[in-house]
C-alpha cells in the first residue's frame, strides 16, 4: 500500500446558541478543506423541529454528516454502521467486499475548546458519526451512562439520550410540578402537538430518513440563483462611477447652490 500524501481527516464539532456544526475537514498547505458538512438547522427536513442543540440533535447531526461523507465516497452501502441505535459501544470495522478487506473511512474527533465532560453533547455527535459508518477511534468512558466505579457503560442510559428520553423525562416532571413553566418552556412542542411519549418515535423516524436520503432538500427553499443572477444582484445597489464631465458638472452645481445661499 502507498500512503504517500494521504490526507488525515478530522470530525470537527462546534456548538452555537442555536445550531450544531459538524464538518469533516482535512488540512492542506493552502488551508483547511471541508470534505462534508451537516448542520442542526437542517434537521427540520427530517422531522426534528425543536431542541436543535440537545444531545439527541447532536447525534442526528453526526449521523447526517457521516452518511453524507460515505455517500460522497460511494461506500455508504459497504458501511451501514448501526442501523438501529441501541446504545451499545461499537466501532466501525473493516468490511468484506468481493472477497477483499475494505477498511472504513477514518477520522478523528476535534472538540476545539469544548469541555470534554462525561455526557457532553460533543460525544453525541461523535456517536452519531460512528453509528453512521465512520471509524472514529474512541472509548466509552465519556458517554452518558458510564459508571466510573464498575467501569462499565449502561447501554440503556445512552440509548435514552440518543432518542431524547432525558428531554421526555424533564417534560413529564415539569408538567407535573410546574404547569405554567412547562407551557412557557415547551410552547413550541405544545403548538406542534409533540408529547413526551412521542419523542422516541420522532427521533427514530429522523434516523431512518437521514439514512434514506442524506442530501434531502428543504421543500420551502427556492431554486438556486445562477452566477448571472447573483452578479445582477450585487450590482443592484452599487453606485455607478461618474465620468469627468459629470463630476465637473456636480461641482459647478454645488458652487451655484452655495452662491445662491450667500
Amino acid at each position: 500500500k502507498n500512503k504517500y500524501n494521504a490526507p488525515k481527516y478530522r470530525l470537527v464539532v462546534r456548538f452555537t446558541k442555536k445550531d450544531i456544526i459538524c464538518q469533516i475537514i482535512t488540512s492542506e498547505i493552502s488551508g483547511d478543506k471541508v470534505f462534508a458538512a451537516a448542520y442542526a438547522h437542517e434537521l427540520p427536513r427530517y422531522g426534528v423541529t425543536h431542541g436543535l442543540t440537545n444531545w439527541a440533535a447532536a447525534y442526528c447531526t453526526g449521523l447526517l454528516v457521516a452518511r453524507r461523507a460515505l455517500s460522497k465516497l460511494q461506500i455508504a452501502d459497504m458501511f451501514p454502521g448501526v442501523e438501529e441505535a441501541d446504545g451499545e459501544y461499537k466501532l466501525t470495522e473493516a468490511a468484506d467486499v468481493d472477497g477483499e478487506e475494505r477498511r472504513p473511512f477514518k477520522c478523528f474527533l476535534d472538540v476545539g475548546l469544548t469541555r470534554t465532560s462525561t455526557g457532553a453533547r460533543v460525544f453525541g455527535a461523535m456517536k452519531g458519526a460512528s453509528d453512521g459508518g465512520i471509524y472514529i477511534p474512541h472509548s466509552d468512558k465519556r458517554f452518558p451512562g458510564y459508571d466510573i466505579e464498575t467501569k462499565e457503560l449502561d447501554a440503556e442510559t445512552l440509548r435514552k439520550y440518543i432518542f431524547g428520553g432525558h428531554v421526555a423525562e424533564y417534560m413529564e416532571t415539569l408538567a407535573d410540578d410546574d404547569e405554567e413553566r412547562y407551557k412557557s418552556q415547551f410552547s413550541g412542542y405544545i403548538d406542534d402537538e409533540i408529547e413526551a411519549d412521542g419523542l422516541e418515535e420522532l427521533y427514530s423516524e429522523a434516523h431512518s430518513q437521514i439514512r434514506e436520503d442524506p442530501f434531502k432538500k428543504d421543500p420551502e427553499a427556492g431554486s438556486k440563483k445562477s452566477k448571472e443572477e447573483w452578479k445582477a444582484e450585487s450590482k443592484k445597489y452599487r453606485t455607478p462611477k461618474k465620468t469627468k464631465e459629470q463630476k465637473e458638472a456636480t461641482v459647478q452645481q454645488k458652487i451655484k447652490e452655495l452662491a445662491g445661499e450667500v
